[in-house]
């Protein structure tokens, strides 16, 4: 097994467990719990707007709450490592940027601090495997998001954390970062939807066009 299967495997391996302890496997099944939580532009939205949301989200109790990062352009888990310096990262927010094609959106939990940011891009990669793409183009789109988050590209687009709202005020000042977006403090880790708001998003929250071609690599 070469380093790149070793690489993609223990990312599988990782998802697996995720997946296992989701589906109920390891204790009794129980009742879906309803999310209403969101962090994250609306679809249509106006970027203005979001961002004037997200500031006002940072008033209010002393207490932590979890918060969506949105990041100027895309970094490396490198870069997000020193960014979040201090912070309680709780997951990255994977988009491999590909003019004028569209891209999956990933999400990968850090349970375990920086180490668990270092090594995000093989969760994302695994998470990529497991997705059966619909068509030879997704497919294709697939394998080469798939070969630049091996090759380490600069493909984090925001972060999720935990944190006061002084601190994440400090943070939404904090070079790269575009806006900080916090939840109530009873918003329950799991229990909550994000969408990222991507550096492409300049005016409105809508979708690019999905008609450029799939490069090799």
């Amino acid at each position: 097994m070469d380093k790149r299967q070793q690489f993609i495997a223990s990312g599988v391996i990782a998802v697996l467990v995720v997946i296992v302890l989701c589906a109920g496997i390891l204790g009794p099944p129980r009742e879906a719990a309803i999310t209403t939580d969101r962090l994250g532009p609306e679809h249509g939205e106006t970027v203005a707007n979001y961002l004037d949301r997200a500031r006002n989200s940072l008033s209010g109790a002393d207490e932590p709450r979890f918060a969506l990062v949105s990041l100027t352009t895309e970094i490396t888990p490198a870069a997000a490592v020193a960014l979040a310096a201090g912070m309680r990262v709780a997951g990255v927010i994977f988009h491999v940027p590909i003019p004028r094609v569209q891209t999956s959106i990933i999400t990968v939990n850090t349970p375990d601090g920086a180490e668990a940011i270092l090594r995000s891009p093989g969760n994302a990669i695994a998470q990529l495997s497991l997705v059966r793409a619909p068509n030879e183009r997704q497919q294709r789109i697939n394998s080469v998001s798939a070969a630049r988050l091996y090759e380490g590209c600069a493909c984090i687009v925001g972060l999720t954390v935990r944190a006061n709202p002084a601190a994440l005020t400090d943070l939404s000042h904090r070079d790269g970062v575009r806006a900080v977006e916090a939840l109530p403090p009873d918003a329950v880790a799991g229990r909550f939807a994000v969408v990222p708001l991507l550096p492409e998003y300049t005016d409105l929250v809508v979708a690019g066009p999905d008609d450029g071609d799939v490069p090799v690599s």
